[in-house]
């Protein structure tokens, strides 16, 4: 089996400072990864070098394209990869307003996306946008209302909505139930593990939140000073924790 996802090297310097510094992992079709650590410990600036939001300085991200096999995402013209981005990835921001157009209705944020590869039929195009709002539990009452009119939660459920519609492999999430109430995280997490397990996602997710990693990632990676420190199963890297810094993200002495 080919990965979906191969990184090698992957450095990013902001002047003297590191970023990440030679970051390396294969992510599985049907696979979640999560990445933690501390504020400033590089896990965000990874996200955004794999997602194509940064250009690392050094480093490959292949990806297992649908047409042309493995490819190197950072060699691909820009036209590439924004059609990479509207069909085969999909990323969800912390704030959901980072993500949606929110002078637009709800369906229309659904309906963009699908126009964005393709979809013409008006009909065709509402029908899937309320099916969508219903998988992420908005009723379709509400979908001609605008996002600044939701409650944070269900912004977070329209944005997933949004990058979901078009069907792709690989989801980037940001600190998805960051901000939240925990009543509100509790219902999110529901809803993405769900999704992941009945899309067979891919996923590479970055939170300071252990319970999420527990509860949504197969695999996690470590990160300090924008270094991987530690990476393994999930349970087994919780449970047993074998570098110092891990052990104290663990006990929770160290506040992320």
């Amino acid at each position: 089996m080919t990965p979906l996802l191969e990184v090698r090297n992957l450095s990013k310097f902001y002047g003297p400072r590191i970023g990440c510094a030679d970051v390396g992992f294969e992510l599985w079709p049907g696979e979640v990864l999560g990445i933690v650590g501390e504020s400033g410990s590089g896990k965000s600036t990874l996200l955004s070098c794999l997602a194509g939001h940064l250009v690392p300085d050094t480093g490959s991200v292949v990806y297992d394209t649908r047409t042309d096999g493995p490819r190197d995402t950072l060699t691909m013209s820009e036209p590439e990869r924004r059609m990479l981005s509207r069909t085969d990835w999909a990323y969800v921001h912390q704030n959901p307003r980072d993500g949606l157009r929110m002078n637009v209705s709800a369906g229309g944020n659904v309906g963009e996306r699908l126009m964005a590869v393709g979809a013409r039929h008006y009909g065709n195009i509402r029908a899937t946008a309320t099916d969508w709002l219903g998988r992420v539990e908005i009723s379709d009452e509400r979908i001609d209302d605008r996002p600044s009119a939701f409650s944070g939660g269900m912004q977070q459920r329209l944005q997933i909505a949004r990058n979901l519609v078009t069907g792709p492999r690989l989801v980037f999430m940001d600190e998805p139930t960051g901000g939240l109430d925990v009543s509100v995280q509790a219902r999110l997490l529901d809803l993405i593990r769900a999704l992941v397990r009945d899309l067979g996602l891919s996923a590479v997710i970055v939170t300071h939140d252990l319970a999420v990693v527990r509860l949504l990632a197969d695999r996690l990676m470590v990160m300090k000073s924008g270094h991987v420190v530690e990476e393994g199963l999930t349970d087994q890297v919780l449970d047993d924790p074998q570098h110092a810094y891990t052990q104290l993200l663990v006990s929770s002495v160290l506040h992320v």
